[in-house]
């Protein structure tokens, strides 16, 4: 049976230690009917060097799609690496998620038309994201619970996701609470669906932008599955100098207009990136 194809798009900015051990942990998937797309915000020439460092021996394709730094436009450079992606089914995540060896596994075993996919991450402190090495992505050390706590504090929920067993990884994500909406760190889709509602609403700063994609989505018709326990991926800490309560407002006002409207398509997403 012929596998499906996915494209993972990562989006980063200025973030070079992280992004080289979440393309480590690309590196190491069971799955390998994919490719990695660097959905870069403006970094500097050092990620770029990163990226070319790592395409001399990488086991898929991976490209870097770049855009000059003029201020944050994540989802305009999300909406051109969807449009640069090769194949129909598209894993979105951000350059400070290392993800779990059977990540791309999980996201194409429960991948069906009609739905999207919403996962979670793994939460972890600034000590114990700096003290992952990329050895220790190779050998899956980081994703042991008693390796992780022999290195710093581990929270009882992000300790039981990482540990919890394909049943009982099952079985919480059919009981947990928390919503299966679209998350910017672990999320998927097929390429039909997103282009038919125009992609990312690019008028968009941080704080719900990857929410308002996936609201789209329902309003489409589309349902989605819950897998936060079951593809499992580190969030590496980091600080967040981009969140404004100004940007957080204006999100909120988009995202209640698409309620209130029942929208599906955006007029600022991928048809104005590819005009522009």
């Amino acid at each position: 049976m012929k596998q499906l194809g996915i494209s993972v798009i990562i989006s980063t900015y200025n973030s070079k230690e992280w992004l080289s051990k979440v393309l480590e942990g690309y590196r190491h998937q069971t799955y390998d009917a994919f490719e990695v797309i660097v959905a870069d915000d403006g970094s500097k020439p050092d990620t770029k060097a990163l990226i070319q460092d790592f395409q001399k021996n990488y086991p898929v394709a991976l490209q870097h799609v770049w855009h000059e730094d003029q201020g944050y436009r994540r989802q305009r450079i999300l909406n051109i690496a969807i449009t640069k992606s090769n194949y129909d089914y598209i894993l979105f995540t951000d350059g400070d998620c290392i993800p779990r060896n059977d990540f791309v596994a999980v996201h194409a075993k429960h991948a069906e038309q009609g739905y999207f996919l919403s996962g979670g991450y793994c939460k972890l402190n600034m000590d114990l994201s700096q003290k992952i090495a990329l050895n220790d992505i190779a050998s899956a050390a980081c994703f042991d619970t008693s390796w992780l706590k022999k290195q710093d504090k581990l929270g009882f929920k992000q300790a039981l996701k990482i540990s919890a067993g394909p049943q009982l990884s099952k079985l919480l994500d059919v009981i947990t609470p928390t919503g299966a909406t679209f998350n910017n760190c672990n999320s998927s889709a097929w390429k039909s669906d997103l282009l038919a509602i125009n992609g990312y609403d690019e008028r968009m700063q941080y704080g719900g932008p990857d929410r308002e994609l996936g609201e789209r989505l329902f309003n489409f018709g589309l349902q989605s599955k819950q897998l936060r326990h079951q593809a499992i991926c580190l969030h590496l800490d980091h600080p967040r100098g981009y969140k404004t309560k100004e940007s957080l407002e204006r999100n909120l006002e988009i995202r209640r207009q698409v309620k209130a409207q029942k929208k599906t398509w955006t007029e600022f997403g991928i048809k104005s990136s590819e005009t522009n």
